[in-house]
């Protein structure tokens, strides 16, 4: 009984309010990937999807493509599914920004391709993958206010000439301003719902709280559904996510002091080398107006004639 006393005065302390983050392992994948309406909702919304390519329904997906990745296994949450097509999704919440992230996103859509087929089937069977990638940073060079960032396979001369299949979107949370896309009711609802809703938030918008689907999010993300167990991993994750984090500062630091360290060894070695330079110019300078010939003070200092002919 101590025990869990001790728990729950701690949870109190790191997280008050009466929602918990939907950005967490657990609440994203409890309302993403456990809701198969809300799930379908979110990529009908910030997809690029045709009016008459609509997602009506889906399954889900084990998430065994997904890499082991220690660097960056807390950071990273992964809901994966298809629809009444074939085509397949992979959502995923990535909180931290890294230079490897594209390249993890192009390599897990590119198995979700290639899974799709067994040994001698035909090309014709493989469906179209979707990644969208909600991002809790900013990685993207662009303008503040371009968050949405939607990439194809295109003909770079005639970008309206497309090979399709893959499609990736970018979704940079941090730049996110309603009144950008404000004609998109739902995708606006969907990031609200992600930005706005988390740690020390008593109260949810309206907004939300009137639409059927956000107001389902947030009652299954209001810290009153969770168990004791929920929210202890819940905890946990955002502990084992600013270790991540601190690791990452100590790493960048570690990387400026370095960096310093070794230019201003570079810095000593080239200012040492110069003077030594200037000194031996200043010797052969010497020796001409002494009389010696160029031959024997290249052969007294070890230089080239050249070089001892250069010397004004």
């Amino acid at each position: 009984m101590e025990k869990n006393k001790q728990f729950s005065n701690s949870f109190n302390s790191w997280f008050v309010g009466k929602y918990l983050d939907p950005k967490a392992d657990l609440t994203f994948k409890l309302v993403f990937g456990e809701h198969p309406d809300l799930v379908m909702s979110l990529l009908n919304a910030l997809l690029p999807l045709e009016p008459d390519g609509q997602i009506t329904s889906v399954e889900y997906l084990t998430p065994e493509m997904v890499p082991e990745n220690p660097g960056k296994k807390n950071s990273v949450v992964d809901v994966r599914c298809h629809d009444q097509q074939g085509r397949q999704f992979i959502v995923e919440m990535q909180l931290y920004w890294n230079p490897y992230f594209q390249q993890r996103v192009i390599l897990n859509a590119s198995k979700a391709v290639v899974k799709q087929l067994d040994s001698g089937e035909n090309y014709s069977l493989i469906q179209p993958v979707y990644c969208l990638c909600l991002v809790n940073d900013v990685g993207f060079v662009s303008g503040p206010d371009e968050f949405y960032h939607d990439y194809a396979i295109v003909n770079t001369e005639h970008p309206e000439r497309r090979i399709e299949g893959l499609r990736f979107v970018f979704v940079e949370l941090p730049k996110f301003k309603p009144k950008t896309i404000a004609e998109k009711k739902m995708a606006v609802l969907w990031l609200r719902f992600l930005t706005e809703i988390g740690r020390n938030k008593d109260e949810a918008p309206a907004e939300l709280l009137d639409n059927e689907m956000t107001s389902k999010a947030l009652g299954i993300v209001a810290k009153s559904s969770m168990s004791e167990s929920q929210l202890y991993a819940y905890e946990r994750f955002w502990m084992s996510v600013y270790d991540e984090e601190a690791y990452l500062v100590g790493r960048y630091n570690r990387g400026l002091a370095e960096g310093r360290a070794e230019g201003e060894a570079k810095g000593r070695a080239e200012g040492e080398a110069k003077g030594r330079e200037n000194e031996k110019n200043d010797t052969v300078r010497r020796m001409k107006k002494m009389g010696f010939i160029a031959s024997d003070i290249a052969q007294i200092t070890q230089m080239t004639l050249e070089e001892v002919n250069s010397i004004l």
